[in-house]
């Protein structure tokens, strides 16, 4: 199976392109916090897998790139929180994509099922002083663009991307946001969770060759969530786009997942098994 590529026209904000160094894992800490003071986040990496691309969030106004993040709702589970904010902050609607992620999390109790090696845990986690009483726990998973069939009939690819998906041009005037919608938009449904046995490469066969994820526009829930803009992006420019932060190990980690994935079932298929 072969990726398709995207036209996408790359920035040069930075002539440096030589791959920085995977961050490495804080040494464990003790520590307490109270629920008031206490803020849990979550963040995402969206792949449209079959085009190589990760979603990158704009800010129209201080000029720098982002994966969407944002708080957890009251008594919303995480990884629906970060699908959520990933909609909210972006315009793609995503689910969480198992992966063959390391992690330390026990599995299921459930003898008479197979254990599978893919999981949707968080691939980095972040402990961030909020204020001076106040701790930011920040969770990062991966997720993948909605299929065809999952998207909502009023979304729709369009022939010339809107402004807000036109990669921004740094020596022009910061570009403007798109207006509010004049009519409430419905509220924010969470889709169906990857079918655990939807192999990746079926997954990817489902959309039609040139397939373009549609992007819904007016989501954020805030002014300062309508100064984003969002793109599709190459991983690798995704990556250093990001240098310097952790949000390129999550890119970075998240694309290894999905290439390893792919891989897995390549060799399950070749065995039969698949």
């Amino acid at each position: 199976m072969q990726l398709s590529s995207k036209t996408y026209k790359p920035s040069r904000s930075s002539k440096d392109t030589a791959p920085a160094p995977p961050p490495s894992s804080s040494r464990p800490v003790l520590a307490n916090y109270a629920s008031h003071h206490l803020t849990i986040g979550c963040g995402v990496a969206i792949f449209h897998v079959a085009s190589a691309r990760v979603v990158l969030c704009f800010h129209s106004r201080d000029r720098y790139w982002f994966l969407p993040k944002g708080r957890r709702d009251a008594n919303e589970e995480s990884g629906r929180a970060a699908e959520r904010e990933g909609y909210e902050e972006s315009g793609y609607r995503n689910r969480l994509l198992p992966l063959p992620i390391r992690h330390r999390q026990p599995r299921a109790h459930a003898p008479a099922a197979a254990p599978s090696p893919f999981s949707t845990e968080p691939v980095w986690t972040q402990l961030i002083p909020q204020s001076a009483t106040t701790q930011y726990i920040l969770f990062w998973y991966v997720a993948e663009t909605l299929p065809p069939g999952l998207q909502p009939p009023t979304t729709s690819p369009t022939s010339t991307p809107p402004l807000s998906q036109q990669p921004p041009n740094p020596a022009a005037s910061p570009p403007q946001p798109s207006p509010a919608p004049a009519l409430t938009k419905p509220p924010y449904v969470p889709p169906p969770p990857y079918p655990p046995t939807l192999s990746l490469r079926t997954r990817i066969a489902q959309e039609p060759p040139g397939y373009e994820p549609p992007k819904e526009e007016g989501t954020g829930v805030d002014a300062e969530e309508a100064l984003y803009l969002s793109f599709l992006v190459p991983v690798a420019e995704a990556r250093e786009k990001l240098r310097g932060s952790l949000m390129a190990d999550v890119v970075a980690k998240g694309w290894e997942g999905v290439l390893a994935r792919l891989g897995m079932e390549g060799e399950e298929g070749e065995g039969g098994g698949g």
